[in-house]
């Protein structure tokens, strides 16, 4: 399974993008809310990162479910993320919800960077994601976007 996550609206603390699942927009789960990109292509995340409030770079990530300590619960986790720890894909509302995290969502308010029918659209996007892994088959979540204008260092 692929997921593919493009950035379409950047604002000055939250990104917009819009979600497809294997190349099809998923009806469930259409879009994802993150904190501001900041990112510096070429240059190391530790120069352009803000701790919690700082997208995740552009790149392709292995997908897994598993324990978060921190929640105590099974939630879907991005992989290898260079620079972060711990980025979980779970529901939420706001920029604020979401520490560098992704937030899933069914509606958004493109004005006020907001997601709703958050809940929702995880739970259905966790339900594709544990059925593909429970088969044997790799998830992987594709991020793309940046900001226009955003050059290599």
């Amino acid at each position: 399974m692929i997921i593919t996550q493009k950035r379409y609206l950047f604002g000055d603390d939250f990104t917009l993008s819009r979600l497809a699942i294997d190349g099809i927009g998923s009806i469930s789960c259409p879009y994802i809310l993150e904190d501001a990109v900041r990112e510096i292509p070429g240059l190391p995340v530790e120069q352009w990162k803000v701790p919690r409030e700082t997208a995740i770079p552009v790149g392709r990530y292995r997908v897994e479910i598993n324990i978060s300590k921190r929640f105590g619960k099974r939630m879907m986790q991005l992989l290898d993320v260079p620079g972060y720890s711990g980025i979980r894909v779970h529901a939420g509302n706001t920029s604020h919800d979401t520490e560098g995290c992704l937030i899933t969502g069914r509606e958004r308010d493109e004005k006020h960077g907001e997601v709703s029918g958050s809940r929702v659209a995880r739970d259905v996007l966790f339900s594709r994601i544990e059925n593909a892994l429970m088969v044997g088959e790799p998830v992987w979540w594709i991020v793309s976007g940046l900001p226009e204008g955003v050059k290599n260092a």
